[in-house]
């Protein structure tokens, strides 16, 4: 089955369960009207599935390649690319003093997932670029807002973000890249970074990357970091590309999936800069462009989930052993299990995206605390359920999920990336114990007492539904409590399952609000009887601390028989 833009599942969850419609009651949102977003989200849909969705196998099977120093996209792509970004969908939340739309993030984020569903490999090179032009709305001069923006904003030109280094993954306050002041202003930039997404590109017609290095000066660790855009091709005085900056593409990465996202070693040999910010500063401006697409990758783990389950729901109706498949109980099970974690999933990215609106419309504390308290819970439970249901949808498949020409390992292998990069989910819980607790727990608490409410508000009319959600908030709430009197360390040895529980009280919060509001009942029986259970075991292991881990010898990692 081809893929179908899940337009009406995505329009009920912003109408019914974010409560998109505050957003477009806003000054700085009002032309976000219920009509708009009609028209916006049919326009993607249609966009995802008769354009994007019809090259991703093509992506697969015929990866980006470098000839003779020459970057070559997968068939296809380039032709796709252009009608994604001729339709003004990169700058579609984007400033419109600089050719942008002035659109919610949580109306792009809908259409990311769709164009991600579509095509993951493709996909990456708007996101990215989507975040380079936020870091450079809140931290670039006048002068290179005025020069890259529009040109970003229209996708003549795609950005990238270079933190990665051979020896400095996410430890990024270790990276040695060097850049040195010039006489005329500019800065040069010598390193070597990896991992590199789109580094190269033959869809625009120039890349603009933002490099993070280091000055002379700059103190040790991720304080004395700078961040400097460096074009590919370094613009003339009309501001169209010229002369080859002095970098270049070494080698691409041969990758499990995603392979028609070109993946490059850069390799950056004086080249001219540009300072982004403040000279030492430069982690806070590649914070901005992070945490947007860490909301990005979120949806990008559900637009897979999306895309992987519709294959599998389809081949299931198809495929007759004993009846059609789907009547049998166990794939019943995967496929209804896995529907119900796509739109906890969803709902709980969505609502991120929201909260980012509010904060921007309205500049209240609370907004924003909220929108960064979600932030790494949509990333790594986005990519979480995307991961398990790519991986259900193979078994979904029996024999016929294992064999490449039926397209269902492609979804698998594409997303498991996804809870790697943009900080991995290990990362993101720690975040989550750390940084987003160091308000007191406030932020979680608050969250805490909304799906208590909620609850309190549903038992009249699906008392049994809101009673397990609130006995679960109600533990989740004594075990984020008990891990607040903790120690740090104590904290990010059990900080992955404490946001995977978190996650599943979140997204049955979300399922008892649609229960209520004209969605699924059934649906949300469903999570809140086989989903939302697990939090218990997430809770036990996250409330186990590190003695038990600290108590076993490294020899017994490597399968020696120590104490």
């Amino acid at each position: 089955m081809a893929y179908q833009a899940p337009v009406e599942q995505i329009a009920y969850i912003l109408d019914r369960v974010v409560d998109f419609a505050r957003i477009g009651d806003t000054d700085r949102f009002a032309e976000a009207t219920p009509e708009t977003v009609t028209a916006i989200l049919t326009e993607a849909g249609k966009l995802a599935t008769d354009v994007i969705a019809p090259v991703n196998r093509a992506g697969d099977l015929h990866p980006a390649r470098l000839e003779n120093g020459v970057l070559r996209s997968s068939p296809g792509f380039a032709q796709a690319f252009r009608a994604l970004a001729e339709g003004g969908w990169i700058g579609l939340a984007a400033d419109p003093e600089h050719g942008g739309m002035g659109l919610p993030q949580a109306l792009n984020m809908a259409v990311n997932e769709m164009t991600a569903s579509a095509c993951l490999a493709l996909q990456l090179n708007p996101l990215l670029t989507q975040g380079q032009i936020e870091a450079l709305e809140h931290h670039g001069s006048d002068a290179l807002k005025a020069l890259y923006l529009p040109k970003l904003n229209s996708g003549e030109w795609s950005g990238t973000m270079n933190l990665t280094e051979p020896g400095a993954g996410s430890d990024v306050g270790a990276l040695t890249t060097k850049a040195e002041r010039a006489p005329d202003g500019t800065y040069r930039i010598t390193g070597q970074k990896i991992f590199i997404t789109w580094g190269d590109s033959d869809v625009t017609s120039n890349v603009c990357h933002l490099v993070l290095a280091r000055l002379p000066d700059g103190g040790a660790g991720t304080k004395g970091i700078s961040l400097f855009m460096v074009p590919k091709l370094i613009p003339d005085d009309a501001g169209d590309p010229g002369q080859p900056n002095d970098l270049r593409v070494v080698s691409l990465e041969h990758k499990l999936g995603i392979h028609g996202s070109p993946t490059c070693v850069m390799s950056f040999e004086g080249a001219t800069g540009w300072i982004v910010g403040e000279e030492h500063k430069g982690m806070a401006a590649m914070f901005t462009m992070m945490n947007c697409a860490r909301l990005g990758v979120g949806i990008q783990g559900v637009a897979q989930a999306e895309a992987a389950l519709q294959q599998a729901a389809a081949y299931a109706s198809e495929r007759v052993q004993m009846g059609p498949i789907i009547r049998h109980p166990d794939v019943r099970r995967m496929l209804a299990t896995s529907r119900a974690e796509i739109f906890a999933a969803r709902s709980i990215c969505l609502a991120c995206a929201v909260a980012i609106d509010m904060s921007r419309a309205s500049g209240e504390a609370d907004w924003a605390a909220r929108a960064a308290f979600l932030t790494p819970i949509a990333k790594a439970h986005g990519t979480d359920v995307g991961t398990r249901v790519a991986d259900t949808a193979v078994q979904v498949h029996g024999g016929m999920g294992y064999i490449e020409e039926t397209g269902a390992a492609q979804y698998l292998r594409d997303v498991r990336i996804t809870s790697i990069y943009e900080g991995t989910n290990g990362i993101q819980a720690m975040d989550l114990v750390g940084r987003k607790f160091a308000d007191g727990g406030a932020a979680a608490m608050t969250l805490l007492d909304e799906i208590l409410d909620g609850a309190k508000s549903a038992q009249g009319e699906q008392p049994d539904l809101a009673h397990d959600v609130w006995q679960a908030a109600e533990t989740l709430r004594e075990a984020t409590q008990d891990l607040l009197d903790r120690d740090l360390t104590d904290r990010f040895a059990g900080a992955v399952p404490y946001l995977a529980a978190f996650a599943r009280v979140l997204g049955a919060h979300y399922h008892l609000r649609a229960a209520t509001r004209g969605g699924s009942v059934a649906l949300a029986r469903v999570y809140v009887s086989r989903v939302l259970p697990q939090y218990a075991g997430d809770l036990a292991a996250a409330r186990a601390g590190l003695a038990d881990l600290e108590a076993l010898d490294d020899a017994v990692f490597l399968g020696q028989m120590a104490g």
